[in-house]
């Protein structure tokens, strides 16, 4: 037993990002249930544990990570092994790359357009779409030639920027013309450990 504890809302895309890698690494957590569309992350208390005001946060004994792809990183580190996050400069700079794509592209465009349409947020949707592309022909780009974004096998890059491709059609998004995209989400739906976004 890890002693971990997750600060989470189950419709949150980043946070599906670390239960999904917890679920995959076999690790027990507490899920602490925070609901940021309510205003549980503003709180005073909530705040002491992120300035940001955000989640996921990780608690693990007295250790606070906050930030999904730090938490990422720390989990990989911590509790798993260079099959998810390589140690080699170049291995680590190949997950670096997609981590990033997860947090401009797939962030500003798929889950801004998400959270427009579920959570009524005032993103121009439009915008959104347009921001989406490039992230979407990136991934298919690459995709069309490698069955894993940044190695041979799964790593947190795939963990990362799997969430709110998953999720697409929340955005209003097709994945229609993305064959390999559709490919790479089935291959991660059968890695042993994956969960659903909601059980």
């Amino acid at each position: 037993m890890t002693g971990l504890k997750l600060y989470d809302f189950d419709r949150s895309g980043n946070c599906y990002k670390i239960r999904l890698l917890l679920a995959m690494l076999g690790l027990n957590y507490e899920r602490i249930p925070t609901d940021s569309s309510v205003g549980e992350t503003q709180t005073p208390e909530f705040k002491r544990l992120n300035p940001r005001g955000q989640i996921p946060v990780l608690q693990d004994g007295e250790t606070l990570i906050w930030d999904s792809m730090a938490i990422l990183v720390y989990l990989a580190r911590r509790y798993g092994d260079e099959h998810w996050l390589p140690t080699d400069a170049l291995g680590e700079a190949h997950v670096m790359q997609w981590l990033a794509v997860s947090e401009n592209e797939l962030l500003y465009g798929l889950a801004r357009a998400r959270v427009a349409l579920r959570f009524n947020k005032p993103f121009d949707l439009e915008q959104c779409h347009r921001d989406a592309k490039p992230g979407l022909e990136t991934l298919e780009q690459h995709l069309e030639d490698n069955d894993w974004l940044a190695a041979d096998h799964l790593t947190i890059a795939d963990i990362a920027c799997y969430p709110y491709v998953a999720l697409a059609e929340e955005s209003d998004v097709s994945l229609a013309e993305y064959p390999a995209i559709r490919a790479w989400l089935q291959r991660v739906e059968a890695e042993p450990g994956w969960v659903p976004m909601v059980e």
